[in-house]
């Protein structure tokens, strides 16, 4: 009966230390959730007054990107943060879009106008880096199924920002300087870094 009691005594105890460090874990994850969310809430109802120098907001994910370009097509300004070289051979460009306009935006007019990236839809599938000093412009790169290695944008309501990229295939290891062009976005220049 001894043996019976102790072995029930150690589950008891047992369950009861799980029971404390769950509670105890789940108080630490948990700890000051709402004040979490209003100091998030707080940083959004903020983000307004703080602009990005591109007409849009910085979101959580590119407060510490730095720019590297702007450009502005009516309501609809583009911010490049980064055109990265990477070893695979190709060169990542990154940014956000913001809709400074009273209607959505879709990006159609940022689709490729060739018949095996129709399929894109509103992308950056018609984006292009041109080598100035080279005399090469450097088309988006796609897979196999014809599909554009670029962001396809949905449907950007208006004040709305997104992220976005687009990968090309590499200018020479001596090339730095490109000029990043979308749709009727005026062509700008950009510094490519080493990745």
């Amino acid at each position: 009966m001894n043996l019976r009691c102790a072995m029930k005594g150690r589950r008891v105890l047992t369950a009861a230390a799980i029971v404390a460090g769950l509670l105890l874990t789940g108080a630490g994850c948990g700890g000051g959730g709402d004040q979490g969310e209003s100091k998030a809430s707080s940083s959004s109802s903020r983000s307004p007054d703080k602009d990005d120098g591109a007409g849009g907001h910085k979101s959580p994910t590119d407060s510490g990107d730095k720019v590297l370009a702007t450009a502005k097509d009516g309501d609809i300004t583009v911010t490049v943060t980064s055109a990265q070289r990477d070893p695979g051979g190709f060169v990542t460009v990154a940014g956000q879009v913001t809709n400074g306009g009273n209607s959505s935006w879709l990006g159609a007019d940022w689709q490729s106008n060739e018949t095996e990236l129709a399929g894109n839809g509103g992308s950056l599938s018609g984006a292009n880096l041109v080598d100035e000093k080279g005399k090469k412009k450097y088309l988006v790169l796609r897979d196999t199924t014809g599909r554009c290695l670029c962001t396809k944008f949905s449907r950007l309501r208006p004040g709305d920002s997104a992220s976005w990229f687009a990968q090309f295939p590499a200018p020479p290891d001596g090339t730095t300087q490109v000029n990043f062009q979308v749709g009727g976005l005026p062509p700008t220049p950009i510094q490519i870094s080493q990745g």
